[in-house]
Formats: C-alpha cells, sequence, structure tokens
C-alpha cells in the first residue's frame, strides 16, 4: 500500500489520536503528517518525534503554528531529525524558536541529507540567529573577507539538496541581506527559492537577490539544453518569492515529492 497523509489542523490530539500517528510512522505508512496548530502534552510530542525519528517513508513534516513551544521540544525535534533520513520539506511556520531553539536545531538541519524545501517564517528570529547559526559552521573555503558572510555562504552553499528557504517575518535587515547576496553571487549554491518578505531589507537588495537566482536558474536550463532534455528529468520552474502583503501565505513546494504531496501549503 502506498503512504498515505495524516492533517490535522488545529485541534487538541487524544492519546489515540498520538498513538495512531505514531503507529503510522512506525510502519511507514505515512508520506505527509501535518499537526499545524494542534495541541498536544510534551510527553505524546516526545512520542510523535520518536515516530519521525523511526520512519522512513515521511517526506513532508508541517508543525507550523506554535506546535513546536519550547526548547524542550526543539530539543526532541532535533533528535528525531538527527536519525531521520526521509524528510524532504519542514515546516516550521509560526513557531517561537528563538535564536536558542534554532542553535538547538542547526546540527541536525545541516547533516540531513533529503532536506529540501525549510520554512522558518515568523520564529522569532534575526540576526543574531543568523550569526549563532553560522558560528557553529566551519569558514573552511569561503572567499568572503566578511566572516559573517563567509561563514553563512558555507551554511547554505554546503547543502547539496536546499533548494528553499522561507526566512518570512524573522526580523533580518540590509545587513542579512547584504550576506546572501554574497553568497549567491559568489558560491554555488542549489538554492532556488529565497522567501525575505516582511524584513527590513530594501527594495534593491531583494532585486539583486531576485535577479542572481533567477541567472541561476537560466544557467541550469540551459545546461539541460545542452545535455538533451531526454536525458534530463523535468523539473517544476522555481525562483524568487517576491515581498507580498497577500494573505493567506503560501509556500511553493519544489518537485521530487511525488504527487502525494500538496503543492502548495497554507500558512
Amino acid at each position: 500500500m502506498l503512504p498515505g497523509s495524516i492533517q490535522i489542523t488545529g485541534e487538541t490530539l487524544s492519546g489515540a489520536e498520538i498513538k495512531d500517528i505514531c503507529d503510522s510512522l512506525k510502519e511507514n505508512s505515512v508520506r505527509l503528517l501535518s499537526i499545524r496548530g494542534c495541541q498536544l502534552s510534551d510527553r505524546d510530542f516526545g512520542r510523535v518525534c520518536r515516530g519521525v525519528a523511526e520512519s522512513h517513508s515521511l517526506a513532508q513534516l508541517n508543525m507550523n503554528l506554535g506546535v513546536v513551544s519550547t526548547i524542550n521540544r526543539t530539543k526532541h525535534l532535533a533528535d528525531a531529525l538527527k536519525t531521520n533520513r526521509s524528510i524532504q520539506t519542514l515546516f516550521l511556520h509560526g513557531s517561537p524558536l528563538l535564536d536558542a531553539g534554532l542553535v538547538t536545531l542547526n546540527t541536525a538541519l545541516s547533516t540531513h541529507p533529503s532536506l529540501v524545501s525549510l520554512d522558518l517564517g515568523d520564529c522569532m528570529l534575526g540576526d543574531e540567529a543568523l550569526r549563532l547559526i553560522c558560528a557553529m559552521l566551519p569558514p573552511d573555503g569561503a572567499k568572503s573577507g566578511d566572516q559573517i558572510a563567509g561563514m553563512l555562504a558555507v551554511a547554505v552553499a554546503s547543502s547539496r539538496t536546499l533548494e528553499v528557504l522561507d526566512l518570512e517575518g524573522t526580523g533580518l535587515s540590509n545587513q542579512s541581506a547584504q550576506v546572501f547576496l554574497e553568497m549567491v553571487e559568489n558560491y554555488p549554491t542549489c538554492l532556488r527559492v529565497l522567501v525575505l518578505a516582511e524584513n527590513a531589507i530594501s527594495p534593491e537588495l531583494q532585486q539583486q537577490i531576485s535577479d542572481l537566482l533567477s541567472e541561476g536558474e537560466e544557467d541550469d536550463d540551459k545546461e539541460g539544453e545542452a545535455r538533451g532534455s531526454a536525458a534530463i528529468p523535468t523539473r517544476e520552474k522555481t525562483s524568487w518569492i517576491p515581498h507580498s502583503n497577500s494573505h493567506p501565505q503560501m509556500v511553493l513546494l519544489t518537485s521530487g515529492l511525488g504527487e502525494s504531496l500538496l503543492a502548495e501549503t497554507e500558512m
């Protein structure tokens, strides 16, 4: 039987529901698990994380809207991600991670072999969070003279799978945007979608980053044509998601997740 999905929104999860979720994860019968905005005890959250760690089928995990609400829960999730090898998309939008929470998750996120899409919008992060994360990564190979820019370049460019990064409303400034600009300008990266909406970043910097990401997509398309379209799997075109005040916010998912997953997830 093909893996299915479990999607529950804004409910208080009972012990029986938690057991069903955990059993499905351990039986590898779930490809998409969404418990966005749900209420559950710390003990039950730990049980779900242990199920996530054991699952080989789970490709998309949605814990948006405050599910990861404490540092202890962040530690449980980090432990699960260190063991899990199948998750391709992780949504943590609207979780009060703070700097300490993101530092706790950093190693698990940066070393995960399959993670492609990561949503950290509205997680109460700022420039300091980026500096703390980057300080945990070795700057070997960095070409930038600015230490922070060099370490951030390594953090993102070293990932061979990360294509979508959502940092909407995370308190970033032009300083952080300049770091991202240097990264996409000077380092090879798989990054195709970068969301910087609702931050104090100038339109000029956003446009520069947008142009560079678009150039990367065009280069990939040209390489694919040169090798012959028959030999290259078709990939959905993805690029810049600009600043927008429209609601609800939508997150674009990259291809490769299968038709059983959501093409777009409402925040």
